[in-house]
């Protein structure tokens, strides 16, 4: 794939020792306040070496209100919504989708936001999020109350569903999450693969942390996603929680220096 013209709003990365490929809710801005400035002011005195990415379930306008107004480092670029949004940040923190990597997305999706939420109105358990999002339709999950035949009910329809934390039932494009998306930024930034590292705590994460990329389970992970990658070589199992178990990982895998040599 043809590496894309970079400018301010698309950094290059193709070049930097470390990107940091990281979940958000109990990942990056996990752990104690301490931890969390610690990695932060790490990543901001090492700019020239490091690239961020956020790979969330959080859509854009959470994401650029958490860094311009909370001491969050800007990320580089942001794969978001569960992987259904994959934008470069701008200097301004404003998100800008990139439409060739969305293409195929958005094809996938087509129109079925409807036709999930008619689908799936009478499901016990589900509450229906309040956020509009574009190739995605999600629902808080009452795990006592929660009718296993939703699953069916979406795979009648082509899509996939993915329940994470317990609490949260997502609806995506089928063979869309957060690690393909990945792949498919990393691929078109030029970004060899061996460079990343990508770090989570939900099973939301499994498809990035089960790429063969380095990889960090941090301390306070999900139990089912400890066991999805139990026996896998190339996870760091952290036993510092959130931003802990991020710097953690770094020192284990020796990034920048591995990636330098």
């Amino acid at each position: 794939m043809t590496q894309p013209t970079q400018s301010a709003a698309t950094p290059d990365l193709s070049t930097k020792p470390l990107v940091l490929a990281t979940d958000l809710d109990g990942t990056f801005l996990g752990g104690s306040d301490e931890a969390r400035r610690r990695l932060y002011d790490w990543i901001e005195g090492n700019r020239a070496e490091v690239g961020l990415i956020f790979v969330t379930g959080r859509d854009p306008g959470f994401v650029r209100t958490l860094t311009r107004k909370h001491g969050v480092p800007k990320p580089d670029y942001v794969v978001g919504d569960v992987g259904t949004t994959i934008a470069s940040v701008d200097d301004d923190h404003l998100l800008a989708p990139i439409a060739e990597l969305e293409a195929e997305i958005a094809a996938a999706w087509g129109n079925a936001s409807a036709r999930v939420q008619a689908a799936l109105h009478r499901v016990p358990g589900l509450r229906l999020q309040s956020t509009g999002f574009r190739y995605r339709v999600s629902y808080d999950m009452d795990p006592d109350r929660f009718d296993p035949a939703a699953h069916d009910i979406v795979a009648d329809m082509g899509l996939d569903a993915l329940v994470s934390a317990d609490r949260f039932f997502d609806v995506l494009p089928r063979g869309v999450s957060k690690g393909p998306s990945l792949l498919r930024l990393l691929a078109h930034l030029g970004v060899p693969n061996d460079r990343c590292l990508v770090a989570g705590d939900t099973l939301n994460d499994l498809s990035m942390l089960a790429l063969g990329l380095p990889a960090v389970a941090v301390g306070n992970s999900e139990p089912a996603l400890l066991e999805a990658l139990k026996g896998q070589d190339h996870v760091h199992f952290a036993g510092g929680e959130g931003a802990a178990g991020i710097a953690e990982a770094i020192l284990a895998f020796d990034a920048l220096r591995r990636a330098a040599a």
